[in-house]
Order: C-alpha cells, then structure tokens, then sequence
C-alpha cells in the first residue's frame, strides 16, 4: 500500500494516541485494524508502547476474506457470533482499555451480496456486542476512529487516476482534514474543540423544544426531549474524567431527537455506504417519528432491511449540525466513508440514540429512556441530509422562533 513519509505517519499516529483516545500509562490498547493497514497499526502500537501502554492488542480483518466468507457462507452461519469474540471485547471494555479503531475498507466490499445476508450478519453482531456497545454509548471508556486510504476507497473518491496516485491524493487529504499537515496537531485540535465546545454550550443553554428543516426534498420537524443534552468535540469518560476524541475528524454538534417526534420528509445529500453497499437518493417519510415511506434510488433494498432491523431503526437516534464551511464540505469530494461524509453535512441517524445525551440517561433504564423519547435499537446509521441550500430554525418553548442555520452555515454566534 501506498505509504506517506514515516514523520507524517507518526504524527498521525500521535495524535491518534494523544488526542484521539488520550491513552494513559499502564492503560491497554485494543486497536481494530484492516491488514492492508498494518504498516500504520505498527507505527501506532510501537507509539504506544513507548507512552507507556501495558499491552496492545490487535484485532485483525480482511476485506477479501470478508468478501469471500458472505459469497459461500449461509446466512444461518453469517449470524452466528462465537461467544468468545464477544468475551474479547467484554473483557478489553472491563480491564479499562482504550479501542481505536483504524478503518480502511472498500465501500462497495459487498456490492452484489444478497442483501438479506447482510442484514442478517450485522443484525446478530449488534445483538452479541449490546454490552460492548452499552461502554462506548456511554463513554464508559475512551474510544476513537481515524482512518487510511487503501487503493479501493481511494480509487472511489479519485476516478480515473491511479492507485498509487489515488492514494497520495487521498492521504494529502485526510492529513489536511484531521490536521497533520499542521505544525502542532495536537495543539491544533485543542483550538477546534474550544469551537466546538462554544457552539455546543450555546445549545445547551437554548433548549429548543424542536427544530425545523427546509431544503429541496427536506420539509421536517423534530422534537427535542425535555433535558436534552448537546455534545461534539471532546468526549470525557463516565468516571475517570479522561478527555478523548471519539472521531477523528469531527465537525458536528449533536443531541438526541425525541423518538415520537419527528414528522415529514426528509432527502439525504450524500450515499450512504452502509454494511459494503452504497444506498443513494432517498427519501424517508416520518409521522410520529417513525419512518412510515421510503425510497431509493439506488440501494433501495438494502435500505428496506436497514429500516427492518428492528422497530427502533425505523426511529432516529441523532441530530446533527455541521456548517457547510466544514473543511471536508469544502473539499468538495464525497468519501463514501460515513466518518467523513457526515462532518461534511448536517445528518441524522436511525436506531439507537446515545444515553448521555439526555440528562441522567447514562443511569436509566430502557423503559426510562423510552419515556423521555431516547430511542433504543440495535443499530446507529448516520445519513446526510444538510446543503448549502438547507436552513434550520430552533424553536422555543413558547413558540418563539429563531434561525440557528441559513444555507448550511451558522446563522447564531456563540461568542
């Protein structure tokens, strides 16, 4: 694979470490990586080592294997979850570890797969990693996701050029975006989580009871539960008080929805690369918050077994707000990676919502969350809906409306 020079590669690595899920001294690392990206596991596991890390595990895959398993394996065997894959990441969540994980995979991997092969497999992986998922939702630990080009993902963005060409293109890119390419990246970052903690405290303090969206294709309103809490940037664990980065780039402020109160229509801007298959031009329809109408221009069927997961992936978990000045918007290009493609827009997702973002959600119950409108479900895709056509309105408690967004850019100040 094409490599950038070993300085780039340990300052990306760096920053990943420091920044990104803030390792400590004696802390486990558990790091999920491609093989295709072992060149820069390596960098990241040595860094580790050398500030002081236990021990780093690595989870390795595949994308050919992959590939090959869901063309001859049945669908019965598909949605079997070995227990101890499940006790592994149990075990690394309750020993305190950090989990980065470093993704590199080929956004159509699975175009072509049956469809209900794939729903089927990541519907039994979210139902076996539940306890796992319950650490990261909940910032039970620190946990983070950067990425690397392969030549796959990078062709898909660059058409046309290259594989060593795309990739160049594509890591220039990617250290541009995440802040490498800048003298102090860490220091850099520190100055973008001021901004994004200012946007975030003004929300807070606002309360909107919903918000209101209008762009071509776009007509919705959703609710916001009584207590709803604002987050983006740096994350701090439940306990220890530790500040991490759970992306790596991030853009985005974002709370919970009210899961009964999302009405109309809504057309993403951008594919959504979910599960190896790329879902592209569609529509959802909601009354009462629940997707009762759909469609897709391309991916339509992988949609459908996406919103059938459970009664919950009908529903939405997430909003978020992310100006079009954003530098992956003005990059211009589409990813085909969610990570990306959603600091780029404003979105959504469907299925679960995260507890912390309701106040004391991180101690309810499922039926507690449920009564204060926090969406429970096996899954969380994000989809991007926002433009630089789209504008938002907040609206109050008593009625009084304010505009928070006009054509894709902040239409508040939170000096």
């Amino acid at each position: 694979m094409r490599m950038p020079s070993q300085d780039k590669l340990e300052k990306y690595a760096e920053l990943a470490l420091r920044t990104g899920v803030n390792l400590q001294e004696q802390q486990k690392l558990m790091i999920n990586s491609t093989i295709e990206g072992a060149e820069f596991t390596r960098v990241v596991a040595k860094k580790a080592f050398e500030m002081g890390a236990e021990d780093v595990h690595i989870n390795w895959s595949d994308d050919e294997l992959t590939r090959m398993k869901y063309e001859y394996a049945s669908q019965e065997t598909l949605s079997e979850v070995p227990e101890w894959q499940q006790q592994k990441f149990t075990y690394f969540a309750e020993q305190g570890a950090a989990i980065l994980s470093i993704r590199s995979t080929d956004p159509d991997l699975l175009k072509g797969i049956d469809a209900g092969k794939v729903a089927a497999a990541n519907k039994a992986r979210s139902e076996a990693m539940s306890t796992f998922r319950n650490y990261t939702m909940n910032d039970r630990l620190q946990w983070s996701i950067v990425s690397i080009p392969i030549p796959a993902w990078a062709q898909k963005i660059f058409p046309g050029e290259s594989e060593e060409t795309a990739q160049d293109k594509l890591w220039e890119q990617i250290f541009s975006i995440v802040r490498v390419d800048q003298k102090d990246p860490i220091a850099a970052w520190e100055e973008h989580n001021e901004t994004l903690i200012k946007a975030r405290g003004y929300l807070n303090k606002k309360q909107y009871s919903k918000l209101v969206y209008k762009a071509p294709g776009t007509d919705l309103e959703v609710a916001l539960p009584k207590g709803h809490i604002w987050k983006g940037g740096p994350a701090t664990t439940e306990k220890e008080n530790i500040q991490f980065n759970p992306n790596m780039p991030t853009e985005e402020v974002f709370t919970a929805p009210h899961k009964y109160g999302v009405d109309g229509k809504v057309t993403c801007t951008k594919p959504l690369n979910y599960g190896g298959n790329v879902i592209d031009g569609f529509t959802l329809t909601f009354k009462e918050g629940k997707v009762t109408d759909f469609s897709a221009e391309e991916g339509e069927e992988t949609l459908k077994h996406l919103l059938d997961t459970d009664e919950g992936s009908r529903r939405l978990g997430e909003l978020a707000l992310v100006p079009h000045e954003s530098p992956i918007s003005q990059s211009g290009l589409i990813f085909y990676n969610t990570l990306y493609d959603e600091n780029a827009s404003c979105h959504l997702a469907l299925g679960k919502a995260y507890p912390n973002n309701m106040t004391g959600g991180s101690d309810m119950s499922e039926e507690e969350l449920d009564q204060n409108g926090i969406n429970h479900s096996l899954s969380h895709v994000d989809f991007m809906m926002g433009s630089d056509k789209l504008d938002i309105d907040g609206i109050m408690e008593d009625g009084t409306k304010e505009a928070v967004m006009r054509q894709g850019s902040w239409a508040i100040s939170f000096e």
